[in-house]
């Protein structure tokens, strides 16, 4: 490589939580710079959360939901001799949970719900029981790199 690896950026913790993994989902919820906004949905979401789920802490709720859609596999596409492969592979755990995050806040999107807030809440609360869209998405991703594991020797 030519140049030098870019420093890693520091994200600061939220201020309700006192959390870096809040903060990165919020970053990821954000529209057009609106941190503000995004902060005011997930806490919306988290309140939502804590009614629907009586029996835990919302915030626990929340990092089990997301550890259930991320991730630990995946397919990546390798051209060898004419022929496209999908070969799995580890990823990083960085990326898991960048992955983990952007499925849960799309499948969230794609919900039928008044607000946002809900809509996310809902599918916290789906992931967090294994079901839903965002554990689907990891659930395909998982068998698809089951299905294709006879390429693994072509890994790179």
């Amino acid at each position: 490589m030519r140049k030098a690896k870019p420093k890693k950026r520091i994200i600061l913790p939220d201020p309700k939580f006192n959390d870096v993994l809040v903060t990165k989902f919020v970053n990821n919820l954000m529209y057009s710079g609106k941190k503000n906004a995004s902060y005011n949905i997930f806490y919306q979401a988290i309140e939502i959360v804590g009614i629907k789920v009586k029996e835990e802490d919302s915030l626990e709720v929340f990092k089990k939901a997301l550890a259930n859609v991320t991730p630990s596999v995946e397919v990546r596409s390798r051209r060898i001799g004419g022929a496209t492969f999908q070969i799995p592979s580890e990823i990083r755990p960085g990326r898991k949970q960048s992955i983990g995050m952007k499925a849960l806040i799309n499948a969230s999107r794609k919900r039928h719900e008044k607000t946002m807030g809900e809509k996310l809440a809902g599918e916290i609360v789906a992931a967090f029981k294994e079901e839903g869209t965002a554990f689907k998405k990891k659930e395909e991703t998982h068998r698809m790199a089951d299905a294709n594991k006879a390429f693994s020797h072509f890994r790179f």
